[in-house]
């Protein structure tokens, strides 16, 4: 029994009709389904044109036959009788033998032809995300075989598809087109791999991932191959190295160049919270803040802060005015902020007089010691912070000023406030903007480099070389300064102007033991109470520093105090007194 099947019974089984022709048009084959279709016998159409049998579509097979070319889709609505039939013309060694005509009646074409829309669609929508992503893309069978790789990855590794596909990735690296392949890793351990890849052809570093894709029966049927250029991230990365390098340096400019500002207007700023302070204050000059309340102790340089807003604003071309509300009556007090008019008091001048508001217009009205302003004055400058306008005692007709107004106070406003001493509402308009200064204890690092400003201040100034040792600017580190930049000021300038050595230590521990003694005397009037031994050391240590103003050695001072040379410098240690001016 012969088991083998013919391509007569293979092609009677097919649901479409075939017809085969050979190159001059001849009907020389029929499937079965022809019959079915066409409504002739097989018997009877063989040996005939095609034409014959097929008079709208038949012309179209010759015309292929003749130029030797399929058409330009391969299919044909055939009008004879509702055909959906595609033409394929037959080759042997290079020569034209004839066409096979396929042919699908249009009722069974528009029963798959909406399922043939829908996989059109699907595998267009696929398509472009494949060509459209910017990362490379593989893709490859279970043996390895290259099945297609996406524009993208052409441009990566410098290839062209048509030359990759149905290539084993194997004999692609064997080539030297990447140093290791993902695919065959992925292949080996059935998991998703990442590895750094080089490509040679591009000099490109690529981030590389393969996950394999599993059939129903557990088996590798593809492996998906995505590929990122990490040749651009690094490149990114050292660009932004390079700028954070860069902005550190403008940085380190900028801060260089605000230690060099500072230092011109006399501000030494080392301690981080003094720096914070000065850092808001540029801000605030540099939006024109107005209504500006400094607090601090006295002695700490409200004023100085009070110039560095002025002059690094949009006003520091213009007047900066200056007043102290607690040094002035209140009847001259009113007179200087607001100005008067011819006659308006006894002794007033002729032509009248341009209050302070007046002459800070266009520019900033520094208010010192406000909290000490009487409450009909604050009345006058409440109405001034709402009105903008100012009023000349004895005058008639108000005058709009505008300048910045920053106000300063060593003392508690709200305190004042709640004992009726101060104007609630003059309080809310004044501190739209509050900058705390910190007393000059609580910023210790400050004091070397305001002790290194001061002394070669004064040294230029009265053309001397005078200096101070490391143990005298630890005691003044050690120092609580209730006086603050003020007190330190003075000590150091009383030392330079009375000071015979060229080392200042003497003098300088002697201004403190006068600061200590007044603090002392300060606090035994408050009669607050002290232990026998804190007044013995107190005693002993004034005892010390008053010699020290007179002698110059050690025996010397053993000699006035009448003790062994050792026992001096025994003392001078306790007490932290410089012995380098004492031989």
């Amino acid at each position: 029994m012969n088991d083998v099947l013919t391509h007569e019974q293979i092609l009677n089984a097919s649901s479409n009709g075939v017809i085969a022709t050979d190159a001059s048009g001849i009907i020389v084959y029929a499937s079965r389904q022809v019959e079915q279709s066409l409504g002739f016998s097989i018997e009877e159409i063989l040996r005939l044109k095609i034409t014959d049998v097929l008079p709208f579509s038949g012309p179209l097979v010759m015309e292929a036959l003749r130029t030797a070319k399929p058409l330009p889709d391969g299919h044909i609505l055939g009008q004879d009788m509702g055909l959906m039939m595609t033409i394929s013309l037959i080759w042997q060694q290079e020569q034209l033998k004839g066409a096979v005509c396929s042919f699908q009646s249009m009722e069974q074409f528009g029963l798959s032809a909406p399922e043939l829309e829908t996989y059109k669609s699907l595998n267009k929508q696929l398509n472009a995300i494949f060509e459209s992503s910017s990362d490379g893309i593989w893709v490859c069978d279970g043996q390895g075989k290259v099945i297609n790789l996406n524009s993208a990855s052409e441009k990566l590794n410098g290839v062209r598809a048509c030359d990759m596909m149905g290539r084993n990735i194997a004999d692609i690296m064997a080539g030297g087109l990447f140093d290791r392949s993902v695919t065959i890793e992925v292949l080996q351990t059935r998991r998703q791999v990442s590895v750094m890849q080089f490509i040679r052809r591009t000099g490109r570093t690529l981030l590389v991932t393969g996950t394999p894709v599993f059939d129903e029966d557990g088996s590798i049927c593809m492996v998906v191959v995505n590929e990122r250029d990490m040749t651009q991230l690094n490149g990114l990365r050292e660009r932004m190295e390079q700028s954070r390098m860069e902005t550190e340096k403008y940085r380190d400019e900028l801060a260089e160049m605000i230690a060099m500002d500072l230092e011109r207007q006399q501000i030494v700023a080392e301690n981080g919270s003094m720096r914070q302070v000065l850092e808001v204050a540029l801000k605030v000059a540099r939006l024109e803040i107005s209504n500006v309340l400094l607090l601090g102790e006295s002695g700490t340089g409200k004023g100085l802060l009070a110039k560095f807003i002025h002059k690094n604003g949009k006003r520091s071309k213009k007047p900066f005015i200056a007043i102290n509300c607690a040094a002035l009556p209140e009847s001259l007090l009113e007179a200087e902020l607001f100005g008067y008019e011819k006659g308006a008091f006894t002794g007033a001048r002729e032509q009248g007089k341009a209050g302070l508001f007046e002459l800070a217009h266009t520019g900033t009205l520094f208010l010192d010691e406000v909290g000490d302003m009487p409450l009909s004055i604050q009345a006058k400058l409440l109405k001034y912070l709402d009105d903008f306008e100012v009023l000349r005692l004895g005058g008639l007709k108000s005058k709009k000023i505008d300048c910045t107004v920053i106000a300063a106070t060593n003392r508690d406003l709200e305190g004042l406030v709640r004992n009726k001493l101060f104007r609630q509402d003059l309080l809310y308009r004044l501190n739209t903007f509050t900058v705390r200064i910190p007393p000059l204890r609580e910023r210790m690092e400050d004091i070397f480099e305001l002790v290194r400003h001061y002394v070669r201040k004064y040294n230029r100034a009265y053309q001397l070389r005078k200096r101070i040792s490391p143990e005298a600017l630890e005691l003044l580190q050690s120092y609580p300064f209730p006086g603050n930049v003020r007190e330190l000021k003075s000590i150091l300038k009383r030392a330079i102007l009375m000071s015979d050595q060229d080392v200042l230590d003497d003098f300088v521990i002697a201004g403190l033991g006068i600061m200590r003694e007044k603090g002392a005397r300060r606090t035994a009037e408050r009669g607050e109470r002290t232990s026998l031994a804190d007044g013995l050391r107190d005693l002993e240590r004034r005892t010390i520093e008053s010699a020290l103003l007179k002698c110059k050695s050690t025996r010397e001072l053993a000699k006035v105090l009448g003790v062994s040379q050792p026992t001096v410098v025994r003392k001078l240690r306790k007490y932290g007194f410089s012995s380098t001016s004492i031989q």
